[in-house]
């Protein structure tokens, strides 16, 4: 009883939720200035269980001090803007490839209203999702029919699906016994790529429900092993664009000529992804490195190319599938296609992207402007940025980077870039560091050779003034 009693009295300390809530200035709180108080209030409750459940009972200022922590890290969880000083310019964390101007205004205009949808003006009847952009993008990939689906790993999981499925059914009809087993996709073991968040491409295919028939080896695979590996159980064969990564030394592999004059000649389907979506020649931002284009794959022979559209392409996240008419025309009657395809805010700011790479007016197009910047123009903005910092405990210099195309594509090349080159006199780097991240919007560089750099490529000059307060403010607070 004297235990209980005990108990009793110690869970009597345990606060209400209306004073921590007037400890934290949340009581009134009212959105969207801030947090939703529901979701504040969650967070204490979820603490006070945390509290109960334990046998020691905080102090209400260390209660408070916790939880103003965690509506802090949650309040920082919220999709918001940043400021991107890494020079990585399709940057997977932050959302790879900034839309264009025009794609933005086709954001507004449909997403604040109703739209055509699927609705055709001209008979006032049920119309076809996203016909003006799938014959767009044939028009500019050069291929006969298109469609898009909500990224490249969906539209290569939508081919793979179709052409296993494709292949059972016709060993079916022949009353094959090969059917009760898996169809084969044939790929390179050079290609089994790994792409971000740690997926890998073999367990995305298998997860289709096909039999990986892996040829050649890591660094060597020959037009002769695609050839060996071609049976009774073929559906395709795939290959993969080596865009997150490159060999170099003892390396050998077929070409897409070599590659798709086999597959015709054994009347095997061919695919490609491509993943990087470049569409105009990487030669032309001044980068060594060739990136091969959805053309360049269907003419050497590929029967349906992918890729995405928010990488070199500039738009919106998508997967983009080009290619032969009556393959397109068959993928889009699969079941899978309707739980994968766009809706209209993708299909807005693709609509828009495709607009400005068939008018070639591709410097309206935020990543790929960002790659053709000219160090003149970098540097005059750092010099500016230098000169109003100066009087600040730091030290500032004007530096030099590398800055990458990111976003898995081009991983040999890199350009030269001009850096903002900061060493603060009273925190350390890492501190300098988490201060800006905590800055609204966070401004977002990295730590390299004893200093903290922000690369202008990848920060727009109407940010250049928001750099400036987050920095004069981040040596603020650390005086």
């Amino acid at each position: 009883m004297h235990e209980q009693r005990v108990k009793s009295s110690a869970r009597r300390q345990i606060p209400a939720v209306g004073r921590i809530l007037d400890a934290l200035g949340q009581r009134d709180l009212a959105p969207p200035s801030d947090l939703p108080r529901s979701v504040v209030v969650d967070l204490i409750r979820r603490k006070l269980s945390q509290i109960r459940a334990a046998s020691d009972i905080p102090e209400f200022e260390s209660i408070v001090a916790d939880l103003r922590r965690s509506v802090d890290e949650f309040r920082a969880s919220r999709l918001g803007p940043v400021i991107n000083g890494t020079g990585i310019v399709i940057h997977t964390n932050f959302g790879r490839a900034p839309l264009a101007s025009e794609a933005m205004r086709a954001l507004n205009e449909i997403g604040s209203g109703y739209s055509n949808l699927e609705y055709d003006l001209a008979t006032g009847a049920r119309g076809e999702r996203g016909a003006y952009v799938e014959h767009a993008l044939a028009l500019l990939c050069g291929a006969e029919a298109a469609t898009v689906v909500n990224n490249c790993a969906a539209a290569l999981v939508l081919i793979v699906r179709h052409f296993i499925q494709l292949k059972r059914e016709l060993d079916c009809l022949k009353q094959s016994s090969l059917h009760l087993g898996k169809s084969d996709v044939i790929i390179s073991r050079g290609e089994l790529v790994q792409i971000g968040g740690g997926f890998r491409i073999g367990e995305i295919l298998e997860a289709t429900g096909a039999k990986l028939r892996e040829v050649g080896a890591t660094n060597k695979t020959t037009l002769e092993d695609y050839a060996r590996a071609i049976g009774s159980e073929t559906a395709m064969i795939l290959k993969v664009h080596r865009s997150n990564f490159f060999m170099s030394g003892f390396v050998e592999s077929p070409s897409s000529e070599e590659i798709g004059a086999l597959a015709r000649k054994k009347r095997i389907v061919f695919v490609e992804d491509l993943g990087s979506g470049a569409i105009i020649a990487t030669e032309e931002f001044g980068i060594a490195d060739h990136e091969p284009t959805p053309a360049e794959a269907m003419k050497a022979g590929a029967d349906l190319v992918c890729f995405s559209g928010d990488k070199l392409f500039g738009g919106p996240q998508a997967g983009i599938i080009v290619g032969k008419k009556r393959f397109v025309t068959a993928l889009k009657r699969e079941p899978l296609f309707r739980a994968l395809r766009c809706d209209k805010l993708c299909l807005a700011a693709l609509q828009a992207t495709v607009d400005l790479h068939l008018d070639q007016r591709t410097a309206g197009i935020p990543a790929l402007a960002l790659l053709q910047i000219s160090e003149d123009e970098l540097h005059a903005r750092a010099a500016a940025i230098c000169s109003r910092l100066q009087g600040l405990p730091l030290k500032i210099a004007i530096g030099c980077g590398g800055a990458k195309a990111g976003g898995g594509t081009l991983p040999k090349s890199s350009m030269r870039s001009v850096t903002i080159d900061i060493v603060p006199q009273t925190s350390s780097l890492t501190d300098f560091a988490a201060t800006l991240r905590a800055w609204n919007p966070p401004v977002i560089g990295y730590i390299a050779d004893g200093r903290f750099k922000l690369d202008l490529r990848t920060i727009f000059p109407h940010q250049d003034n928001l750099v400036v307060e987050a920095v004069r403010v981040a040596c603020a607070d650390k005086a």
